[in-house]
């Protein structure tokens, strides 16, 4: 009878060990130039399909990531939240590196850590940070072309702060989200904003529980008719009201654009 217990709960101690997953959130910078965006894609170079790769090299196990959103082709992340489960033993502190050593360079796994099996990088995300970066200088740069939008009409970065700050709150976006969005509702909350220069550099950044299609990109170019003069900060409200998209200014160029930043509660 003694025996056979110890039979059963070493089978028991086999089966858990054999099922147990792990949940690896990973912290991604990547230059969006040379991708078609974030989501998988058939014969076509994406971030999320590139990654998945990289972890099938080290691990042997087709991976599921799952990414805080999708990035357009073009547009960049310094701080993108993704995650999958795996069965790998690789210790902790070791993935980023392994992961790092089967991608191009131009995608960096800055962070891995292991979370709770419950944390979706998506579903439990409370807040994201987007920069939209502007050259304003009359020239442009070779350097950076592909970094940031170069707009040479000087713009007024005091009145478009002054604007963005009608941007605050939870409102129905309607007027600043592309067609084709498949969100059900168009109401976000923005709880920050702010524009400000330094040097020939413009930036435009915003903080909010979630983005439309498009929305940051076009929320800067109805930002640009402000700094030139062609709307005024007091527009910006009934722009909003109006939740037509003719109403809003032309969506910028991808390249100018950053998630920044997403934020959780505590994993």
């Amino acid at each position: 009878m003694l025996e056979n217990k110890k039979i059963k709960r070493r089978r028991i101690n086999l089966i858990e060990m054999s099922v147990k997953m792990r949940n690896i959130k990973l912290t991604i910078e990547y230059d969006g130039k040379d991708f078609n965006g974030w989501q998988k894609q058939p014969n076509r170079l994406n971030i999320q399909g590139s990654i998945e790769y990289a972890i099938y090299q080290i691990t042997g196990e087709h991976v599921n990531l799952q990414a805080s959103g999708r990035t357009d082709a073009g547009v960049h992340a310094l701080g993108q939240v993704a995650n999958f489960k795996t069965e790998s033993k690789i210790p902790i502190e070791k993935f980023a590196i392994a992961i790092n050593t089967n991608l191009k360079r131009s995608i960096r796994v800055i962070k891995a850590e292991e979370v709770d099996e419950k944390f979706h990088s998506r579903l439990s995300c409370k807040r994201k940070t987007y920069r939209y970066i502007i050259n304003n200088s009359e020239n442009g740069t070779a350097i950076y072309r592909n970094l940031e939008t170069n707009i040479s009409i000087h713009l007024d970065e005091i009145k478009m702060n002054e604007a963005i700050k009608y941007f605050i709150g939870e409102h129905d976006f309607k007027a600043f989200k592309a067609s084709g969005t498949s969100s059900k509702s168009s109401v976000r909350i923005i709880y920050d904003a702010k524009v400000y220069r330094n040097g020939d550099r413009v930036y435009i950044e915003l903080t909010g529980n979630g983005f439309l299609y498009n929305m940051v990109r076009i929320i800067a170019g109805t930002l640009v008719e402000v700094g030139m003069g062609k709307l005024e900060p007091t527009d910006i409200p009934k722009i909003i009201e109006s939740k037509n998209r003719e109403n809003a200014g032309k969506t910028l160029q991808p390249q100018g654009l950053y998630l920044v930043k997403v934020e959780y509660d505590k994993c």
